[in-house]
């Protein structure tokens, strides 16, 4: 088949709390990683970097709002709000009042080849 569709609600909740929905894995994706994130209002994600997979990430805050603990720094973010990544950038989302939603995507550096003037 050319083409695979999955709504959120169709993917069980994994981790703890079930916070994550892995979107790749449903749509058998192999270029990138894509996962949908929900935390409750107040809560602490999984702290992490990506030094050994050696993927940048970009997240999209879809609803909600918080701020991202990156290497140290409180970065605020709400609904609209794009976050890139380097791989060792060491990260930890953190919901606000209102919880928070956000899809992250990411790859290995350089798997992208830009074509067109776009």
């Amino acid at each position: 088949m050319a083409y695979s569709v999955v709504h959120v609600d169709e993917i069980e909740g994994a981790g703890p709390g079930g916070a994550v929905r892995f979107v790749r894995r449903e749509l058998g994706v192999q270029a990138f990683g894509i996962n949908w994130y929900e935390l409750p209002p107040n809560a602490k994600g999984h702290e992490h970097d990506e030094a050994r997979s050696g993927q940048e990430e970009v997240s999209l805050v879809v609803r909600g709002g918080g701020h991202w603990r990156i290497d140290g720094d409180e970065v605020p973010v709400h609904a609209g709000s794009f976050v890139r990544f380097d791989p060792e950038a060491t990260r930890c989302p953190v919901a606000g009042p209102e919880g928070m939603t956000f899809v992250s995507v990411g790859a290995r550096r350089g798997a992208y080849e830009p074509r067109g003037p776009f």
